[in-house]
């Protein structure tokens, strides 16, 4: 840099017992750069995908339909809409999602309209609220299970560590799901009195199951989790 009358160097060290770590621009407030992982994740059904760790600056937008297509792989057909933030929403994601029937969050491009409707109004805070489980995800993952103090110093071993902290939040949802099902299970075998209360649906926890693929109707016995 003294010798080049430069300001930066490409690939340059930053941390001597990490090497691999590069300075990430984010321009948060207090916080404009940040150190470590950027990760692209995706939530279905408040199951945690990670679809993308680096430790390079990304642009998150251009793998949005490399993440739609991996759930077309996984569950055999197109979501009917993409919750996504403001950087995803460029025109070439627009017109991808169109041509294949996909509804993407948030207002249209260019001016926005003087006179919005209450439907729309309505949509618009539906997928906010919906969205937000994302944000959610990550907050359980860094207060409850430390994805924000990861120690480990390889690069290998700080993506195993990141990878088994989302599969625990994964496990942790599918332990309520156990839980609700068992708790529907007694219900309908000790009395039949009783009502099941609203938040337990023993056919939607176990098609759940089913869909991601949990469970195998077929051989009648559990499977893997991919």
């Amino acid at each position: 840099m003294w010798e080049n009358k430069t300001q930066s160097v490409p690939q340059r060290i930053v941390s001597l017992t990490q090497p691999h770590i590069r300075p990430i621009v984010r321009g948060k407030a207090g916080k404009p750069i940040e150190f470590g992982a950027k990760l692209s994740v995706s939530c279905v059904d408040n199951y945690v995908f990670l679809d993308k760790i680096s430790w390079e600056n990304f642009n998150e937008s251009c793998h949005l339909k490399e993440q739609v297509e991996k759930y077309k792989e996984t569950f055999g057909y197109y979501p009917e809409s993409v919750h996504v933030d403001k950087i995803y929403r460029t025109r070439e994601n627009r017109n991808w999602c169109k041509e294949r029937g996909i509804r993407i969050s948030g207002p249209k491009l260019g001016r926005p309209p003087k006179n919005v409707s209450e439907e729309e109004k309505k949509q618009a805070h539906s997928d906010e609220c919906f969205r937000n489980a994302i944000e959610g995800k990550f907050g359980q993952a860094k207060r409850r299970f430390s994805l924000n103090l990861v120690m480990t110093k390889l690069p290998e071993t700080s993506i195993t560590s990141i990878g088994i902290t989302f599969l625990v939040v994964n496990l942790c949802k599918l332990l309520r799901q156990f839980l609700s099902l068992f708790l529907s299970l007694f219900t309908n075998n000790r009395t039949g009195e009783l009502i099941k209360p609203p938040s337990i649906n023993f056919d939607y926890t176990l098609n759940n199951f089913y869909v991601l693929k949990l469970i195998d109707f077929l051989e009648n016995s559990w499977s893997k989790v991919a």
